[in-house]
C-alpha cells in the first residue's frame, strides 16, 4: 500500500492541499512521553537490535512477548513482513532526519518508537528464517521504491516546520491503512500480536503530529488517506486507550487508488 500511495505527486499534492481550519483533537504525546531531547544531543543509530532479542526464540520487550508460532507463513504473508521492516525503517530514518533539521521532540520521541517497531518485525523475521532486508544505515534501503521515497520524504519535510509535521502525519496514515490492511490477510497470533501494537503505536504517533502542528503553527491537519470518520475515531480517542478507531472501511481521501 506504502508502494500504491505515497508516490512523489500524492504527497506533494497531500502537502499542498492542507488547509486551515478547526478540529477537535485529544492533546496527545509519544508513547515515551513526548520529552525528547533537543537540538546538540545525541541521535539514535539508524538500527539497534534487541526489542525481542534475536533468532527464534520468544523475546521480551516495550512491545511485549511474543506468543508461540501458530504455523508456517503464506507467500503474502512473507512478503509482508519483508517490506514493512524496512517500512518501519523509512519512518525512523524520515522522522531521524527531519529531527536534525528542525530539532522537535516529536520527531525524536517517534524516531525511537519507529526503531522498536523496526525490531519486533525483525524478530518475526528471524523467527521464520526470512532474510532481513534492512540496513544499519540512516537512509539507506534495499527497496529502491523506499529508496526514492525516502529522498522525496526528506526533501518535503525540509521545506518547513508544517511540512515536516505534515509528513510524519502523512507516513501515519498510510501505516495504519497497511497494517489494517496486513492484520487481514494473517491468522498467526505472533503476527497479528505485533501488527496490532504497531498499529496501536501509528494510531499514538498520528495523535502527536497532528497536535504538535497545531501547537507549533496553528493549523489543522486535515486527512489525506484515512477515511473522515476513521480520522476522527483516532483523534479523539485518548492517548491511553491505543485506539480508538476500528478499520478504515467506507473509503479514503484524496491520493488514494
Amino acid at each position: 500500500m506504502f508502494k500504491k500511495i505515497l508516490t512523489t505527486t500524492a504527497l506533494i499534492a497531500v502537502l499542498g492541499v492542507l488547509v486551515f481550519g478547526a478540529v477537535t483533537s485529544a492533546q496527545a504525546k509519544a508513547p515515551d512521553g513526548g520529552n525528547g531531547p533537543t537540538n546538540g544531543q545525541s541521535v539514535p543509530s539508524a538500527q539497534t537490535d534487541g526489542i525481542y532479542g534475536s533468532g527464534r526464540g520468544q523475546g521480551t520487550g516495550s512491545l511485549g512477548t511474543l506468543p508461540p508460532a501458530t504455523g508456517d507463513l503464506s507467500a503474502e504473508e512473507a512478503a509482508a513482513l519483508t517490506f514493512m521492516r524496512e517500512e518501519e525503517k523509512l519512518a525512523h530514518d524520515v522522522y531521524v532526519t527531519l529531527y536534525e533539521q528542525w530539532g522537535l521532540p516529536v520527531f525524536i520521541n517517534i524516531s525511537q518508537s519507529e526503531q522498536a517497531h523496526s525490531d519486533a518485525v525483525k524478530a518475526l523475521l528471524d523467527r521464520y528464517g526470512l532474510a532481513d532486508p534492512a540496513t544499519g544505515t540512516v537512509g539507506v534501503f534495499t527497496d529502491p521504491e523506499l529508496q526514492a521515497l525516502y529522498t522525496e520524504l526528506v526533501a518535503l519535510g525540509s521545506q518547513s516546520v508544517a511540512g515536516a509535521l505534515k509528513v510524519g502525519a502523512a507516513i501515519e496514515e498510510i501505516d495504519i491503512l497497511d497494517l489494517q490492511e496486513r492484520l487481514a490477510q494473517t491468522d498467526n497470533a505472533d503476527l497479528q500480536q505485533v501488527f496490532n501494537n504497531l498499529l496501536n503505536g501509528s494510531y499514538s504517533h498520528l495523535r502527536a503530529f497532528v497536535s504538535t502542528l497545531q501547537t507549533q503553527t496553528g493549523e489543522a491537519y486535515q486527512p489525506q488517506y484515512l477515511s473522515l470518520e476513521a480520522y476522527q475515531a483516532i483523534i479523539s480517542a485518548s492517548a491511553g486507550s491505543g485506539n480508538g478507531a476500528g478499520s478504515n472501511r467506507g473509503g479514503g481521501r484524496s491520493g488514494r487508488p
